[in-house]
């Protein structure tokens, strides 16, 4: 990997993984030419030496550019391109602006942690409820509820239209379900989530009504 030949910004990730999605949802949103470098977790990928001298940390996201930097976090890159581009998914204001980066920070410390983890061990590792920690499935909840109660109130995270705390929160939430989390109890998050997709031109990714999760 790391001796192609790099024209243009290379994106390395994993498509299962919500924290890819969102560096590439945001340069899809910002019109910004990539190449990605799909890269397997469950086999490896991230721990090979090839990728471990691009990223010593051994995760994805990463960005590269055509000068050798690199970038790990998908909320920095996230960060990066956006203002990289001055666009409007980072408010103007400066106390909206504050309140898009406590939504970041929200979702990698209290989100992630339950919703992406749970979603992970039954997903992808098929654990039985029995074997996963029931804490994740209460602070998973716990998370959907701080999210409905602001958006029973707002349609984006902040403001009037889209920001970044959106895309970063629509990563895993629009996937709850596979971690056994069902949305239909949370409305507004359910609503916010069907219209943050057709926002950004994804598939919607929630079971129809009536399916099992």
């Amino acid at each position: 990997m790391p001796n192609r030949e790099i024209t243009r910004l290379t994106l390395y990730g994993d498509s299962i993984s919500g924290n890819c999605m969102k560096p590439k949802w945001t340069a899809d949103r910002l019109g910004i030419a990539y190449d990605w470098v799909e890269v397997d977790i469950l086999a490896g990928g991230t721990q090979s030496g090839e990728f471990l001298s691009l990223n010593p940390v051994g995760q994805v996201p990463l960005a590269r550019w055509p000068d050798g930097r690199v970038l790990p976090q998908s909320n920095a890159i996230m960060l990066y391109l956006a203002e990289s581009e001055n666009s409007d998914l980072i408010p103007g204001d400066a106390f909206q602006k504050a309140q898009m980066m406590s939504w970041l920070f929200w979702e990698q410390y209290s989100h992630e942690t339950a919703i992406a983890v749970r979603r992970f061990q039954k997903h992808y590792l098929k654990k039985s409820d029995d074997e996963i920690d029931p804490a994740l499935m209460a602070k998973g909840r716990r998370a959907l509820g701080v999210m409905e109660l602001q958006l029973t109130y707002t349609d984006w995270m902040v403001g009037n239209d889209m920001t970044l705390a959106d895309i970063a929160l629509l990563a895993y939430t629009r996937l709850a379900h596979e971690g056994g989390f069902d949305l239909s109890e949370f409305p507004a998050v359910e609503r916010w989530v069907s219209r943050a997709e057709a926002e950004l031109g994804i598939p919607h990714a929630m079971p129809k009504e009536g399916a099992a999760l």
